[in-house]
């Protein structure tokens, strides 16, 4: 495994996930171990999910040889998407901040903000990876689009982690409900505006960090050292 991610100069990016998530965790320990309350310890859960689907298109990159087998392509990317909210996820953690805990605020605030970012920053990385092999499989010529929906996508997969309290699990054993929920807010929405509005503003957040993250690559891969 370390060779293949040699192989695809993907051992910076490695190193460089593993010190941010060792980091979170060592933010995560250092609260409990002042505080002495374990308020928080679900942030490394959250991370972990987040760095699931960087996995998948990590493995998925090393082995080029799948990106003709279209129906894995479509198996990897239905997959990954189920996945890929979790990333996003966590910057609605920051709903669990408040003033009378028993670290400082701003602790909490950097602490919450620091597994947010980390999740942001592997998920981008990992929808920029499944960009190029839809791309690479099906030729499709306009990669932005894609992006873009994927990630409106995922801030309606956001809404339904949030609100409605569903996982990724919950495709397996409760998927009857599971799609009862999405069913009822698509055939109704005027009689569910926190879905859309949800799903709106946040898909326009996620878009603008994603974009910017982009244009930052570009310019840094186009500039000269």
């Amino acid at each position: 495994m370390l060779q293949l991610i040699k192989d695809q100069n993907r051992h910076q990016e490695t190193l460089f996930l593993l010190f941010s998530v060792l980091v979170c965790f060592g933010l995560s320990v250092f609260r409990i171990a002042y505080s002495d309350t374990r308020m928080f310890l679900f942030l490394n859960w959250n991370l972990f999910l987040a760095v699931i689907p960087w996995l998948f298109t990590s493995i998925a990159i090393s082995f080029p040889k799948v990106y003709n087998n279209r129906v894995f392509v479509i198996s990897l990317t239905v997959l990954w998407l189920l996945f890929f909210p979790n990333a996003p996820y966590i910057l609605t953690d920051l709903f669990h901040l408040r003033l009378n805990s028993t670290m400082p605020i701003w602790f909490d605030l950097v602490l919450i903000l620091s597994f947010a970012w980390v999740g942001l920053f592997v998920g981008f990385l990992s929808l920029w990876d499944i960009e190029k092999i839809i791309v690479s499989t099906f030729k499709f010529k306009y990669p932005k689009i894609l992006s873009t929906i994927l990630l409106f996508l995922t801030s309606f997969g956001i809404y339904l982690g949030r609100f409605l309290r569903w996982n990724s699990w919950d495709v397996i054993s409760q998927p009857s409900q599971l799609i009862f929920d999405i069913t009822t807010r698509i055939l109704h929405p005027f009689h569910h505006p926190t879905t859309w509005g949800v799903t709106l503003f946040l898909g326009v957040f996620l878009n603008l960090a994603y974009w910017s993250f982009r244009f930052l690559g570009d310019r840094f891969n186009n500039s000269i050292v």
